[in-house]
This record gives C-alpha cells, sequence and structure tokens, in this order.
C-alpha cells in the first residue's frame, strides 16, 4: 500500500513546467459480450480519432485515461486528475468514452481540482459512458485503462497496433512524419477494475469490495424473511467466468452450498445437495441458503441455473423454496471505503508509472498484492488469458481464492468424526465488541467439532475464564452468528494478572487443552501475561493463539484487524452525509473526531475515503502552526466553487488540542468565512453488521486458529498429557501483507508501545501523503520505496499444490 505515494524527488509539487504532460481522463463502459470478436473498425474513423488528439499533443506528451463504469471507479478519476494536476500536467476529461474521441468537439473539456469534488461516495462514472464496440481497433497516444481483462486485452491491442495506424495516416496525408516520430511509441498504465475480481495478478479489484456489500445487504434482508417463514432461498450473483462473489458470499453469510464456475460439483450433487439441506433442517435450522454465481456449471459442462436448483429442491424436498436474481444492482450503489481508498491509490500510482515511463518502458498494470501497490507487466497478465476461462482459474488461482475455496469446504461440506479427540478448546471474547467477532468464533467452533475436538465457550472475558462461566457450544448454537454484531459471548476490558490463580484453576478443572482468544489490545496484552505465568502455573503451559478483532487496528503483528472494516465504513458513510448537508448549506467546516484510542487507523483511511481536508493523528505530531496552515487552507478553498471542508481528529491524537479546542479556534478564525460544526461519531463506530471484509476475514481467522492448534498440541502432547512451554506455543494470528501468520506473543514485544497501545511500525503511515496531495496540500513525499515491476506467472501456482 504505501508504495502508491511514491514519485522521483524531481517530481515535487508544481515543480513540473505546465502543458510538459498532458493526462486525458476517458470514461468507457464495456460491454457485456466481453470474449467476442469485435469487427474491424473503418479506417476513417480511427483516423477522426487519432486528428483530434494529435494536433494537442504537438507540443506536450499526452496520457489517455480509460475508466469503466463500476462502484469506485470515480475514486480513481479523482485521484488521477488530482495527482496529474499536483505534477504540473495539463488534464482534459473525454466524455461519451472513445466515441467522445472520435466525435472531438464538446466532448473533450479540460478537468479542474473542483471538478472532481464530491465524487467519491458517487457510484459508476460522472463522466458518462458510451458501448462503442470499435474500441479495441482505434489508437490512443498514451494509455491508462481501468478495466477487467477485456479492457486491459484492448489496451495490448491499441499498443499492437500504434505503429501502423500512424504508418496509414501518414500515408494518408492526416499527419505528418515529423508528427508521426513524435507519437511514435505508446506507453501503457493499467488499473483493474471489475465487480468479478476475475483479473490474475491482484488481490483485489476495484469495484468487488462494493458489490459485495450490495450482495450482503440482500441476503441479510432475505435471511429474516426466511427464518420466520422456515423457507430456503437461492441467490445467483454475478459471475459467469469468475465464482469470487459467490464464495465470499457463501462465506460471509454461512450458505449451506455455492456452485461456483472454477469448481464444478461432483456427479450426483442432486443427492448431495439434498441430504445436506435435510440435515440441517434436522439439526434445527430454519433456514438454508443456497449461493449460485451466474457462470456456475456441471462437470460436462452443462449450465446450472437457479431456476433447475429450485426445481429440485421443491420437487425432492417439498421445501417452500423462493428465487433471488441480483443482476445489475451489484453494480451500482456507493461506493465501499475500502473501494475508494484502492481507487484512490491505484490513480496515484498510475500518473506516477506514466510520469516515470520511456520508450524502453514495458506496459504494466498497477494491481493490489496483500496491502502493497505492486506494478506488473501488462503482456503477462494478457497473456494468461486462454480461451478456456476455467483453466486459467484453476492453473492461476490466488491463493487468497483458494484458501477461501478450503476454508469454505472444510465448514461446510465436511461432516463432524464420529470418533471424538479428547481435546477441549476455549474460546474467549476480550476487550471492546467489534463487527466480525462472531463470525470468527462461529468458524473457530465449527472447524474444532470437525477436528474431533470439544468446544468450551467463555463468556465475558478473562473474568469468566476466572469465575468459571465456561459451557459446551455447539454446531447449531453459532448458527447465524456471522451476520451478527457484537460479541454474542460476551466481553469486558479486564486483564488476568489480576486473576492468574482463578484462571489457572479453572483451566484444570475444566480441563482445558488450549485457548483461542478473540479481542483487541487486551486480548494480546492479556496473552501476554498467561504466557509469563506459566513460569509459575503449569496450567497456562497451553497452546494460545490471539486472533486481533477490534475497530482500532492497532494489534501488533497484524496489518488488520477484524472490525476495522465496519467501523470505517460507518465513518465514511456518516462523512458523506455530513459532507452533503456541508454542500447543502455552504461555507460549513465539520470537526468529526473518530475511535482509535492512539491508533490513528480509522482517521487517516476514514479522511482518505471520503475525501478529508485533515486528519489528525498521534502518530504524526502537529502543532498550532500546523492547525494555522489548515486553517488558511480552508479559508482558500472557501474562494473556489468547493465551499465545505471536513476535518477528522483521532481521538487520542493531542491532549492539549482536544476536539473542542479545534472547534473552537477554526470557529473563532472562519468568522466571517465559514462557521464550524462539531461530531463526536463515539461508539456507533462499534456496531452494526460487519461487512463483507469483515465477515469473511473473521470466518478464515477462526478456522485458521483451530487447525493451528491441532497441530501445536499434537507437538506439544508429552507423556500422555499437554505440555507447551516454547514462544512458538503462544501467537499472535494476523494479515502480513498478504498472508496470514502466526507471530509469537514474546517477539512481538519489542515493536509494541504498550503505553500507547500501538504498534512501533503501522504501514499505513505511509499513504497518508496521498490525502494530503488530494486535499490539495504543497507537501514533499517519502520516496524511499518504489512500485518495482513483478511478474504474474512465476507468482501463481495451481490449486493444490
Amino acid at each position: 500500500m504505501h508504495s502508491c505515494c511514491v514519485v522521483k524527488q524531481e517530481l515535487q509539487h508544481a515543480s513540473l513546467p505546465q502543458h510538459k504532460l498532458t493526462l486525458w481522463p476517458l470514461v468507457y463502459r464495456a460491454s457485456s459480450a466481453r470474449y467476442t470478436t469485435v469487427p474491424e473498425t473503418p479506417v476513417l474513423s480511427r483516423w477522426l480519432f487519432l486528428s483530434h488528439l494529435l494536433p494537442m499533443h504537438r507540443s506536450s506528451h499526452l496520457k489517455i485515461m480509460l475508466f469503466v463504469c463500476v462502484s469506485g471507479m470515480n475514486a480513481a478519476v479523482r485521484a488521477t486528475v488530482r495527482v496529474g494536476l499536483y505534477t504540473g500536467a495539463k488534464v482534459y476529461f473525454v466524455h461519451e468514452g472513445y466515441q467522445g474521441l472520435v466525435d472531438g468537439g464538446e466532448n473533450i473539456r479540460p478537468a479542474t481540482w473542483e471538478s472532481v469534488s464530491m465524487m467519491l461516495q458517487l457510484g459508476g462514472t460522472v463522466i458518462g459512458s458510451a458501448r462503442c464496440k470499435d474500441f479495441l481497433k482505434l489508437g490512443i497516444t498514451n494509455l491508462c485503462v481501468i478495466g477487467g481483462d477485456g479492457s486491459l486485452t484492448g489496451a495490448n491491442a491499441f499498443r499492437t497496433e500504434w505503429s501502423g495506424l500512424l504508418h496509414d495516416l501518414v500515408r494518408a496525408g492526416r499527419i505528418t512524419d515529423e508528427e508521426a516520430k513524435k507519437s511514435s511509441h505508446l506507453n501503457i498504465v493499467g488499473m483493474v477494475g471489475s465487480i468479478d475480481n476475475d483479473f490474475c495478478g491482484t488481490d483485489m479489484t476495484i469495484g468487488t469490495d462494493s458489490a459485495l456489500h450490495r450482495i450482503i445487504e440482500v441476503v441479510d434482508a432475505i435471511t429474516t424473511t426466511a427464518q420466520s417463514h422456515q423457507r430456503t432461498f437461492i441467490l445467483e450473483v454475478m459471475g459467469r467466468h469468475c465464482g469470487y462473489l459467490a464464495l465470499v458470499t457463501a462465506l460471509a453469510c454461512g450458505a449451506d452450498w455455492v456452485f461456483i464456475p472454477e469448481m464444478p460439483p461432483d456427479e450426483g450433487w442432486e443427492n448431495h445437495l439434498c441430504r445436506r439441506l435435510q440435515d440441517q433442517r434436522a439439526r434445527g435450522s430454519r433456514l438454508n441458503v443456497i449461493i449460485v454465481a451466474e457462470g456456475a456449471m456441471s462437470r460436462d459442462g452443462k449450465p446450472i441455473s437457479s431456476e433447475q436448483i429450485k426445481k429440485l429442491v421443491t420437487d425432492r424436498l417439498g421445501f417452500d423454496t423462493r428465487t433471488t436474481v441480483l443482476g445489475h444492482v451489484q453494480r451500482g450503489g456507493t461506493p465501499s471505503a475500502f473501494d475508494r481508498i484502492l481507487g484512490s491509490r491505484m490513480g496515484v500510482e498510475a500518473v506516477m508509472a506514466l510520469l516515470e515511463a520511456t520508450p524502453d518502458t514495458p506496459a504494466c498494470v498497477v494491481s493490489l498484492s496483500g496491502n502493497q501497490a505492486v506494478r506488473l507487466p501488462l503482456m503477462e497478465c494478457v497473456q494468461v488469458v486462454p480461451l478456456n476461462y476455467q483453466h486459467l482459474i484453476l492453473s492461476m488461482m490466488c491463493r487468497s481464492f483458494e484458501n477461501n475455496w478450503n476454508t469454505y469446504k472444510q465448514l461446510a461440506h465436511i461432516n463432524p468424526p464420529d470418533v471424538k479427540s479428547n481435546i477441549n478448546v476455549a474460546i474467549v471474547n476480550i476487550g471492546a465488541p467489534c463487527a466480525g467477532m462472531n463470525a470468527a468464533v462461529r468458524s473457530a467452533v465449527r472447524m474444532g467439532i470437525i477436528q474431533g475436538h470439544t468446544m468450551l465457550a467463555v463468556h465475558d472475558g478473562f473474568d469468566g475464564l476466572a469465575h468459571g462461566q465456561i459451557e459446551p457450544i455447539t454446531w447449531t448454537s453459532v448458527s447465524g452468528w456471522t451476520g451478527k454484531g457484537g460479541s454474542m459471548l460476551g466481553t469486558k476490558r479486564s486483564l488476568p494478572g489480576k486473576m492468574l490463580e482463578e484462571i489457572s484453576m479453572n483451566i484444570a478443572k475444566f480441563n482445558i487443552h488450549a485457548l483461542v482468544i478473540v479481542g483487541g489490545f487486551e486480548a494480546y496484552v492479556g496473552g501476554l501475561e498467561l504466557v509469563q505465568a506459566r513460569e509459575t502455573y503449569e496450567e497456562m503451559c497451553i497452546p494460545m493463539v490471539v486472533i486481533p478483532a477490534t475497530v482500532s487496528n492497532n494489534v501488533p503483528g497484524s496489518d488488520f484487524s477484524i472490525g476495522a472494516d465496519t467501523a470505517l465504513n460507518t465513518i465514511t458513510s456518516t462523512c458523506d452525509r455530513i459532507k452533503q448537508s456541508a454542500a447543502g448549506t455552504k461555507r460549513r467546516v465539520f470537526i468529526v473526531e473518530t475511535m482509535g484510542g492512539y491508533c490513528g487507523y480509522l482517521a487517516t483511511m476514514a479522511g482518505l475515503a471520503a475525501g478529508a481536508d485533515a486528519a489528525y493523528i498521534f502518530e504524526e505530531k502537529f502543532s498550532i502552526k500546523d492547525l494555522e496552515v489548515n486553517v488558511e487552507h480552508l479559508v482558500e478553498k472557501m474562494k473556489t466553487t468547493v465551499k465545505r471542508g471536513l476535518i477528522l481528529r483521532n481521538e487520542n491524537s493531542n491532549a492539549n488540542y482536544t476536539t473542542d479546542f479545534i472547534f473552537n479556534l477554526y470557529s473563532e478564525e472562519g468568522k466571517g468565512i465559514f462557521d464550524c460544526r462539531k461530531n463526536v461519531l463515539g461508539h456507533m463506530q462499534q456496531g452494526g453488521t460487519p461487512t463483507p471484509f469483515d465477515r469473511n476475514f473473521g470466518t478464515k481467522m477462526g478456522a485458521k486458529s483451530v487447525l493451528w492448534l491441532t497441530e501445536k498440541l499434537k507437538e506439544c502432547y508429552r507423556h500422555g498429557r499437554i505440555f507447551a512451554n516454547t514462544p512458538d506455543s503462544a501467537c499472535v494470528l494476523g494479515m502480513r501483507k498478504r498472508a496470514l501468520t502466526f507471530q509469537p506473543l514474546a517477539d512481538l514485544k519489542g515493536d509494541t508501545d504498550l503505553e500507547h497501545r500501538i504498534p512501533k511500525t503501522q504501514w499505513w503511515l505511509k499513504i497518508r501523503p496521498i490525502m494530503k496531495i488530494l486535499a490539495k496540500y504543497n507537501i514533499k513525499l517519502d520516496t524511499s520505496e518504489h512500485a518495482d515491476m513483478e511478474h504474474v506467472i512465476k507468482k501463481r501456482s495451481p490449486l493444490g499444490k
């Protein structure tokens, strides 16, 4: 993630002369017929197209930006325009897609800083789009494409045909040899945008997370109805060639079955499905959910439709069954916070890639790898797209997809064993409640039962462990927990230090062999205290794992915590409403206080997602001079057409410069220019239903923690009993870049600021400059890290290897 703000030292604000670089944001909505042959474009249309471009290109380097209509694209448009202007470029909008370039005239208009204001919260694209079928044969001087595999394949075709198009224009007398020589090469940078998340080389495409939000909203609404009426619901989601949306939806809602094109069901799946639905009803479930990707098929290549499944369930089981086909509702709506941040970061990196490009630079795609932006060779990405799309996914499937599939199979398709392991695993929630905790507990419980363990629920945190509030928890008792916010087990902030003797006695009394601790910084510190107590209490010598779950995202050992994404979306949506109010009243600045303790993650990311003018955090010290600069910045902003301001402040950013102080300062200094309002969001950030990310993340974390404990228990079994006293037997399960890893609690202590309850190193601090650039501050950037070109093919391995 931090490489998005990389620029060369000479590219500091306004260091490039005007007109040296011209950027062309161009919008196009890809045709749904993505893998079909595109008719040959008439030469005349290509000439007209280039004739509009080349006159403007004679005195400047020309950059063209191509955008596809999915949620999150406007964030990329905004970032591209503003970073282009920031670097001294002259930026243009091309309205109505490629047809606008063919027609020229009023379709090509200059873009300004203010023209991309208030775009972040809008779905689709505000520039307009055209279904121009000739796009594959049109030439473009320099190209930045935002789209899926079809759009990027088209970009490669542009690059291949460019010299031929120039030759045709010269031969026809439309341009001179000199003009052709100046436009002799084509630079290409791509950004991956597709709700299907079907592009090889990136962990997530722009628009996917927003689509999942739309789907889960529908699933939650349907679930309420289905439970009250004891129904089976079949939900068909998009994904003709890629089942990512269907698979993640199935994980996020605990679906009974999922059909995806990559993994056709075994022969006789009809019988297996009916047995599974009957078993679920026999266990007391009042609801059955089946998720179907629109491209689902059987092993013999025949389509599996939602109506076919409905007929099967109705005829064989007699269940009251309903079918819902979501269709294009998945493409619309307000973009999620994740998509806004992703689009912004990719837009910045794309401009940087174009600025750094030379005639010898290969075309690249800006993509996401864990929390980092990377550049991949476009040719590799295009060349690995074979005609057999299923083969692509199976041979080049990313690790995330494979992990999702394996987790789903284990949780939904494996029945508990008849033979028990005689192992008791306890689960406890620690600290403040947050969305996604219950998803982690559910998957941990079910994975433990699948392993043959007896699962024990500890109520009310370490207090409950000390007071014996422990009871068995079963498969059915966690049904429906994935979509529930808060903590169903109950949770407290108490640390175990003063209750060690009682806790050790109950570990012995309930014969607890392993412990799963789900929570925030208190869970981390509590785990450390239990490890330290091993020297005194032998009962503490059991394997332990801490799963980070807190809105603050401040647990050492993990880039992300369960619950932070839900809180971030809550803050972002609230800021959207606040900005809308400010836009209506004009000349108003809102001061918004966010949670996070001493960790500025929420304030920073919400600032980037909501388009804030500033975000004050503890990790980045600020003084009264900084506050004065921010006030002056807003005074100048009020002279433009954007007469509103948004300031975020992390709750513990500064003991003296409180939210009230900042509000009073802005109110005083803004007299006669703007007025101020103050909002303290408070505990609303901890509530609500979990986002798709938190449901999926919690599910995978819970399952992986129990699998790890199962293996660790085998290692620690000595002389007929469990004895674990090595550092690696008590770990934090965290996400580092793109992998879930186990790190010993003791090893993480050195990277912890215990006084302020934050890690000493935090990856997201390096993307703060993006927010400042997009808010039009004159700043210098950290150029210590660079988004190097990586490779796609050698990064991927066949499924199951």
